[in-house]
């Protein structure tokens, strides 16, 4: 089957992973996008695996302050690079995470990684991590996360 440059385009700004993984896992799926998604979940996940022994040595902190100031958080996201670090995605990925914790409050990094992310709700938030390790190419991870509210 022949897959059309339309079917990676939208597979790609949908995932942000690469363009080649993008058009191997619709080859692999026979041009069907729900299973090239599944697939690239399941690489995601093989990804993460291989980097996992790899050393963190940058990362980003992004902190949420809810409407009224009555609710705030903060969460550290870690990588191994700069490069990735300074990633607009990288960040705006940070920024969505420190806005779930606000909304969602966590009690601590485990029960975070465990919950639906609040943008979507197919998807856990250790999911999501792994699917940032496979966009990025490189190991990320949460660091640290925190939540202040006022009267807690």
């Amino acid at each position: 089957m022949s897959i059309s440059l339309e079917q990676v385009k939208e597979l790609r700004t949908e995932t942000g992973i690469s363009i080649a993984q993008c058009k191997k896992a619709l080859e692999d799926a026979g041009g069907d996008i729900e299973q090239a998604r599944n697939l690239l979940r399941e690489r995601g996940a093989e990804i993460a695996i291989k980097k996992g022994d790899r050393e963190f040595g940058a990362g980003t902190v992004s902190t949420y302050i809810h409407a009224g100031g009555n609710v705030a958080s903060m969460v550290e996201l870690v990588c191994e690079t700069d490069f990735v670090s300074q990633n607009a995605d990288f960040k705006e990925l940070a920024s969505d995470l420190s806005m779930h914790v606000a909304a969602m409050a966590p009690a601590d990094r485990e029960e975070f990684l465990d919950q639906d992310f609040i943008k979507d709700p197919s998807m856990k938030i250790s999911a999501l991590v792994l699917s940032a390790t496979q966009k990025f190419g490189e190991r990320v991870d949460i660091g640290r996360i925190a939540r202040f509210a006022i009267g807690e």
